[in-house]
């Protein structure tokens, strides 16, 4: 395999490759050792690489990660619609010596009848083991045994410049081989429809329609990613899964058939100069704010509050929302995760047993949080009432107690601040709200050029309002 001290010499793309190779002529030993070391990687991996045929019903649309280089934006324009096709071909890792085989989601998904092929010509059918189009992860499986299985590479050491390569059946090109470098990681948002869980290795690697489900190696040959999206053809912008979330995915999906993806239930944004919490918080500069807890769910049942700043998630440091998601997916559902919490000047450590994601879905998103105008009166727009046994009962209290919000006055800083009739404010200010004239009091008697943080009861939901005066 490659020795380290020929790396730099290679170069990141090939384009650097072909100018390397045009300067005054190296030792042809060092040729020889890059030439041996390309080889052997291709011979190495190639043969637990399969091609996939998916036979598909006619007349329905196929994913459009079918075809690569329609998927992603286009820089000029919005992606291409979906083709209607009869037939996917992609490519496959085998990763267990008894059939088991890992592609895309996309490749498989909506197949009638599925089809794989060895390097060394044999074909079987295969069934569908499991898929999760959250992940764009999928395995089959042939009755087949004694199969040459690929290694694992670790995704989490991949360093951006790292040389890497592609096998695929790029066009129903077989055992294709390609080289490139890694140009970025972390890449999300790529998709039309983006999920918490994108989290691509972008490289400079050659890959085309075909390529989707081959592997991504590194210099030993070990796979550290899977191929899965390509913006444009031919324009050096490919996409890979990260091999330490495809290991995650294939364990669950051989062993339970789907993928439970953890969830805390709550909703956060990334603290930075523009966060209206910004005001509120002294001492600290970065976190992942908490919006809103979803009633029924593990964040509800523990003692996060709405406004809390998360700082770190098992002692990883989180400075952005992206950050934090990634993290949490890390996790495994029903495995307590330490939260550290910046509250009212103070670190706690919070624990939070997360939940399935599936399980957690459904509940309806909190509103914007649009900036707020000045005071236009003691009660910035709130009209106030008691929480009384039957408007417990009616909003799904445990108890009364608090102040409802009866109406909120039309462009009014409450109505700003996205505040809603039937909320029940439980705290202002830090200081706790036992009924309607606790709240008028606190809200007439504030320091009018300082903003208030209100926490809020809504239709099971723990969040928070700010309001503040402009400046």
């Amino acid at each position: 395999m490659f020795s380290y001290r020929i790396l730099p010499l290679i170069g990141c793309a090939l384009t650097g490759f072909s100018a390397w190779a045009q300067s005054p002529a190296p030792a042809p030993s060092l040729l020889r050792q890059i030439d041996e070391g390309f080889v052997q990687v291709f011979e190495k991996a190639a043969p637990s690489v399969v091609v996939i045929d998916a036979a598909k019903k006619r007349g329905t649309s196929s994913d459009p990660r079918d075809d690569l280089d329609s998927f992603l934006r286009a820089p000029d324009g919005p992606p291409v619609p979906p083709r209607e096709t009869p037939e996917s071909q992609g490519s496959g890792i085998i990763i267990r010596a008894d059939g088991m085989i890992l592609t895309n989601h996309h490749v498989v998904s909506g197949a009638e009848k599925i089809t794989v092929k060895l390097k060394d010509g044999r074909h079987f059918p295969a069934k569908l083991i499991g898929d999760d189009e959250q992940t764009d992860v999928a395995v089959v499986k042939i009755d087949a045994s004694e199969l040459p299985v690929a290694v694992w590479g670790d995704s989490d050491k991949l360093r951006v410049g790292q040389l890497v390569a592609a096998i695929g059946a790029p066009f129903a090109m077989e055992s294709s081989f390609t080289i490139g470098c890694v140009s970025g990681k972390g890449r999300l948002g790529l998709t039309p429809e983006a999920t918490p869980l994108e989290d691509y290795i972008q490289t400079s690697v050659l890959i085309n329609p075909g390529n989707s489900g081959g592997p991504l190696l590194d210099v030993e040959g070990r796979v550290i990613g899977m191929n899965s999206l390509v913006n444009g053809l031919n324009r050096g912008l490919a996409f890979a899964i990260p091999s330490s979330l495809l290991k995650e995915v294939s364990d669950q999906l051989i062993a339970k058939g789907k993928v439970a993806h953890p969830a805390l239930g709550i909703r956060i944004e990334t603290l930075d100069a523009d966060n209206p919490l910004r005001e509120q918080i002294q001492g600290i500069e970065k976190g992942v704010v908490v919006t809103t807890i979803e009633p029924g769910t593990p964040a509800y049942q523990s003692d996060l509050r709405p406004a809390d700043v998360i700082t770190a998630i098992d002692g990883f440091p989180v400075a952005t929302a992206r950050e934090l998601r990634g993290q949490v997916m890390k996790k495994r559902v029903g495995q307590a995760v330490a939260l550290s919490v910046w509250r009212g000047g103070k670190t706690l450590k919070i624990s939070v047993i997360p939940g399935d994601m599936s399980a957690l879905a459904g509940s309806q998103p909190a509103p914007g949080r649009p900036s707020a105008s000045a005071f236009n009166e003691a009660s910035g727009g709130l009209h106030l009432a008691e929480v009384t046994q039957a408007v417990a009962d009616r909003l799904g209290l445990k108890k009364p107690g608090g102040a409802l919000v009866a109406e909120v006055d039309p462009e009014s800083p409450a109505a700003i601040a996205g505040i809603q009739r039937d909320d029940v404010l439980t705290e202002i200010n830090g200081k706790a709200v036992a009924d309607a004239s606790v709240a008028r009091k606190l809200l007439e008697n504030h320091d009018r050029k300082k903003a208030l943080l209100l926490f809020v009861e809504r239709k099971g939901q723990k969040t928070y309002a700010v309001l503040k005066n402009e400046k």
